[in-house]
């Protein structure tokens, strides 16, 4: 347990020293905010509403952010350093190693739900019950669990330049299609049979429902969970292929 600790301690500070992740994961999400709530202009019928619903929007675009590019390629660059090799020397077990980077990651995302929600009730006085805050807060850090099973996988390619670019579209592609930047009504209706499939979509739903005054439904929960599943079980394979060679 010990050991646990101490290395959910090194992934926290690792991760707040990179300059990647305060310019993707904080910066980029609370200017995208302000831009699309304060600059441009538009023309919610509910503009208090469209406020709240865009903060769980750019939270949740942060947060799966930083699972899929700052987890996956920080992994792809240690093993291009040989630390992943120098672990596996030590008595630390490697799904202790591999547990305590996730829940290291998780700790951080709990410290970028705070900034964004912070941020978010001082540009635009964005008011929730604190029922609200807390149940979005829990909702965005539990959906972010497939988005870091991602991160792994993308942890798992050899080069970094390659892991930078593809983890750069995927996320980018998964925040777009998901209606993370604009609300998928607006968007043609193949991109919304689309968007009905990702689990990019289905994480923020959850918390828009919640910032209404509803629960995310069965199917946001139950598409998350399968993906998760799927995820799991695809970085399990690839990390014993990769272990026995």
């Amino acid at each position: 347990m010990k050991a646990f600790q101490l290395q959910c301690k090194m992934e926290m500070k690792r991760v707040l020293r990179n300059r990647y992740f305060v310019f993707w994961s904080l910066a980029m999400p609370i200017v995208f905010y302000y831009i699309f709530t304060k600059v441009v202009n538009t023309h919610a019928p509910d503009p208090a509403a469209w406020k709240a619903h865009y903060l769980m929007s750019m939270t949740a675009f942060s947060v799966m952010g930083s699972s899929i590019m700052t987890l996956g390629i920080r992994i792809v660059q240690e093993r291009a350093q040989g630390w992943s090799v120098f672990m596996r020397l030590t008595p630390l077990p490697n799904y202790i190693y591999l547990s305590a980077r996730m829940a290291g990651q998780s700790v951080i995302h709990v410290f970028s739900i705070c900034v964004i929600f912070f941020a978010g009730a001082i540009l635009n006085r964005v008011s929730l019950a604190p029922a609200e805050w807390v149940m979005s807060g829990g909702w965005i850090l539990l959906g972010s669990l497939p988005f870091l099973l991602i991160g792994t996988l993308i942890g798992c390619m050899k080069k970094v330049e390659t892991a930078a670019a593809i983890s750069n579209v995927l996320y980018m592609l998964l925040a777009v299609c998901g209606g993370m930047w604009m609300p998928i009504e607006v968007m043609p209706k193949t991109m919304q049979n689309i968007a009905h499939w990702l689990p990019s979509y289905h994480f923020g739903s959850g918390a828009w429902e919640i910032v209404q005054g509803g629960m995310p439904g069965w199917k946001n929960i139950l598409v998350l969970l399968t993906y998760f599943v799927v995820f799991m079980l695809l970085s399990k394979y690839i990390q014993r292929k990769q272990e026995a060679v």
